[in-house]
């Protein structure tokens, strides 16, 4: 193509039925809004191209109209490999009424299959998954009833267990930058996250197919520095100039651009500020988790309840002394809790999304702090499915399964839940209708018995109670002041735990107004 830049309606008129799709994004960052829209207006108007194959390497939505929302019509989407549909509720509801044929991956192992595409090879082995849901001999991967296609293999190689991730190609690759050139190189200097642009993009070549780059500006041929280009224009077929960005580049779903969350500046001010006048459950379970860190500790802290840790660790005074990491590839800084997760607040340093998870597959990290929505009483643990509903994992597997420390940070009951903290004790208002702490949860998203076999350190925190896991036991260790251990807990509770010889009341320094003295 001589002249690259072209119109969005133009070019998706290059993506043709039954194609392969995927994109760069983590939420709304880095999504290419303006492109989907093109295409979501295509499809409304012609109905085409349809019976499309969407890949999500993250949850790419915001529980609303955009993102991968906008693929949620019949005929449009034949099948969905994502990691994390529970954002994108109306594509969500056709995957559960099987309207479109839904498979769940880890999201490292799927944003490393990108690279594995675009080398040409076979797939990825990995003991990722292993005793989850993506096990063959539980699901293997395959989250509704029309989904018959294996993507995952058991194997066995040099007598261990292993999963065998299988490629597939890409024909569209739908990128996202702030800068292109003339010929396409592309920089992302104004972006919250790295991403996986060259990945997807190299993908997408390998399997002869088409790259189409979402850009903020157009600049002249040679004024690009070449070590600030992620994307060679080699690689990208089209480029398309954003009409609103306000709208549909924005840097994170709440945020259009700060320089704070992009690595251009540095902000002398604390993302956020103690202001507090009074402690709510979420509160007890954030400053109770951070007891949990010690001084140089590598961390995650993933979306949902673990992102508060972020904010407690900054009003204590301990980011510093400590290295945050979020798994898009941001290292240092402080996580932005929702609506701006995935970003990070003052950032040391960005790597790639695929990147990331080699540092994490690797051992990396020494604790993670992550949500739970069931847990059983050998130490399962479910966040991706429950009934027929599809919520996904993220990168969940990924970190859980290779990290020694996971810290699950959870409320005890979730529907109505209401308690309050008076006379720095906890006291619950009302109790919660849907029980958490289960027999047996839906889906495994993660095996209390390979985390004993690992002898991985394993404790649930929620606002009321902390367990650990003992010998394959969930244990009962302690509980918050003013809270009656059989109607509270036992009586809320699906079975009754292990109750530790050493029980004991939770650190009192939690539930009073104030810094709590980390480190100190």
């Amino acid at each position: 193509m001589d002249n690259k830049i072209i119109k969005g309606k133009e070019a998706v008129k290059m993506i043709r039925d039954g194609d392969t799709i995927t994109m760069t994004a983590a939420g709304l960052i880095g999504y290419p809004e303006h492109l989907v829209k093109c295409l979501e207006e295509q499809y409304k108007e012609v109905g085409a191209p349809k019976g499309l194959t969407l890949v999500s390497g993250c949850g790419h939505a915001v529980w609303d109209h955009r993102g991968d929302s906008r693929f949620a019509y019949p005929g449009f989407l034949k099948r969905a490999i994502g990691t994390h549909p529970d954002a994108a509720p109306p594509l969500r509801k056709m995957l559960e009424n099987n309207e479109v044929e839904a498979y769940i991956l880890p999201q490292g192992i799927l944003n490393q299959l990108f690279r594995a595409i675009a080398a040409k090879q076979a797939g990825i082995i990995s003991k990722i998954g292993l005793g989850t849901y993506m096990d063959p001999r539980l699901e293997g991967g395959m989250v509704n009833d029309i989904a018959k296609e294996p993507l995952v293999e058991l194997m066995e190689l040099k007598g261990e267990e292993w999963l065998f991730y299988k490629t597939f190609p890409i024909n569209v690759a739908l990128v996202r930058a702030t800068t292109a050139d003339e010929s396409g190189n592309l920089t992302i200097e104004r972006e919250a996250l790295k991403l996986q642009n060259l990945e997807v993009a190299s993908a997408a070549r390998a399997s002869n197919g088409i790259v189409i780059a979402q850009v903020e500006r157009v600049t002249k041929n040679g004024t690009l520095k070449a070590k600030d280009v992620v994307v060679p224009g080699v690689l990208v077929d089209a480029i398309v100039i954003t009409e609103n960005p306000e709208e549909d580049h924005r840097q994170t779903p709440a945020t259009y651009y700060s320089p704070y969350f992009s690595g251009e500046m540095r902000s002398p001010f604390k993302m956020v500020e103690e202001h507090k006048e009074k402690l709510e459950p979420v509160d007890i379970i954030a400053r109770r988790a951070v007891f949990e860190l010690f001084p140089g500790a590598i961390v995650n802290i993933g979306i949902g309840i673990g992102a508060e840790l972020g904010p407690v660790a900054d009003i204590e005074g301990i980011s510093e002394k400590i290295i945050l990491t979020v798994e898009l590839g941001v290292f240092g800084g402080t996580p932005a809790p929702i609506p701006n997760f995935g970003a990070a607040f003052n950032p040391d340093a960005f790597i790639s999304h695929a990147n990331m998870f080699d540092f994490y597959h690797a051992g990396g990290l020494d604790i993670t702090f992550l949500g739970a929505a069931q847990v059983d009483k050998v130490g399962n643990v479910n966040v991706s499915k429950f009934g027929k509903r599809i919520a996904g994992t993220g990168g969940f597997i990924d970190i859980s399964q290779s990290t020694p420390k996971v810290v699950f940070c959870t409320y005890f009951k979730a529907k109505e839940f209401e308690a309050v903290v008076a006379e720095e004790k906890l006291k619950i208002i009302k109790e919660g209708r849907l029980v958490k702490f289960v027999e047996e949860v839906d889906q495994v998203s993660f095996s209390g018995k390979i985390a004993t076999v690992q002898e991985k350190e394993v404790i649930v925190i929620t606002e009321r109670a902390v367990f650990k896991l003992v010998d394959g036991d969930l244990t009962l260790t302690e509980i918050a002041p003013g809270i009656d251990l059989e109607k509270d807990i036992f009586d809320q509770m699906g079975f009754k735990p292990v109750v530790s010889k050493d029980l004991k009341q939770m650190n009192a320094r939690i539930f009073k107004l104030g810094r709590m003295g980390i480190f100190d």
